[in-house]
């Protein structure tokens, strides 16, 4: 990403350390005036917006269907239908969340110093940390701005077209939902930073961070389902304890992760995140779950992606204050 010599613009703070909300400041024009910014926007943009027109086409099949216990809820219904033809938006961004963190983080700190922008602003009085630091921010604060206004234009192209007002509940479902997104994509944008910092080239950052991305997608179920193979034989009298610690081998990586605590979010009706036993069928209600045991069902998935951003972030910050900067 070409980045823009507006650092001469701290220079008014040279008789003091320069605050973090200037350096965040600058790293939000600096991201905002970007093309592979505009381009990352337009990308998930286009998806939103042709997933939205695929559930509106399909919104009074869902709504009429009593069978269903959230039939009514239709915001909700808005994130999750289909009629086949293209994915809903919650799937699509399983795929683009990655891509987008890759894009923003891979040269945040190896291109300022491959231009020399990077000496210039450590020449200023700045904490080292903070320019990290900001570089974090800045991207939760545009990623937080992108999904709110997502989320607020299907609101609103929805009460336009259905009139329908939205409930209390559904509201807080799709907060909680924006939130989620906002740490998905900060995972992968934190763990790209850290291949930044790692890697002098650019390319060489990209690659890492995209080789990790497909290892988790592909490759980390086959070799989980190769493992369980051989370590679980068919005949063993402790199958069941060791079949659940290989389902949460399964639910550690971070797709899984975002897919099970969307799935609870935007479907009230998801019970459980696993098989459940014929008592505890032959007992259940078919109806939707309030928000609150969704949010308690959830906490697992989001403070795993909550911790795994803290770890990938602190790993960055390690690497960056022990880096030598050259010019």
């Amino acid at each position: 990403m070409a980045r823009s010599n507006n650092y001469f613009t701290l220079k008014k703070f040279s008789s003091k350390n320069i605050p973090l909300w200037i350096m965040v400041k600058k790293e939000i024009a600096d991201y905002i005036r970007s093309w592979q910014f505009i381009i990352l926007l337009l990308i998930t943009a286009l998806t939103f917006f042709a997933s939205m027109y695929v559930a509106m086409s399909n919104i009074n099949a869902a709504v009429s269907n009593t069978k269903d216990p959230d039939h009514l809820l239709v915001y909700l219904k808005l994130l999750t239908i289909t009629d086949g033809s293209l994915p809903p938006f919650h799937v699509f961004l399983s795929f683009l969340g990655p891509l987008l963190g890759i894009s923003l983080g891979f040269n945040a700190i190896n291109s300022e110093q491959e231009s020399g922008t990077l000496i210039r602003v450590m020449a200023q009085p700045v904490y080292r940390d903070n320019l990290l630091l900001s570089k974090f921010i800045s991207v939760n604060i545009l990623l937080s701005a992108i999904f709110a206004t997502l989320a607020l234009l299907m609101v609103g192209s929805g009460l336009l077209i259905t009139g329908a007002p939205i409930e209390f509940e559904e509201s807080i479902r799709i907060f909680s939902y924006v939130i989620l997104c906002v740490f998905y994509v900060g995972f992968w944008f934190s763990l790209s930073i850290i291949f930044s910092v790692r890697f002098k080239q650019a390319a060489t950052a990209a690659i890492a961070s995209i080789g990790f991305w497909l290892f988790f997608t592909i490759f980390y179920n086959i070799i989980i389902n190769m493992v369980s193979k051989v370590i679980i034989p068919k005949s063993s009298l402790f199958s069941q304890q060791q079949h659940a610690w290989v389902k949460a081998l399964f639910h550690m990586a971070p797709n899984q992760l975002y897919n099970d605590a969307t799935t609870t979010l935007l479907m009230p009706k998801v019970r459980s995140l696993g098989p459940m036993s014929m008592e505890q069928m032959a007992g259940a209600i078919p109806n939707s779950l309030p928000i609150r045991d969704s949010l308690l069902m959830v906490w697992p998935q989001v403070s795993g992606l909550i911790s795994a951003t803290i770890v990938c972030f602190a790993l960055a910050y390690y690497f960056f204050m022990r880096k030598e900067i050259k010019c």
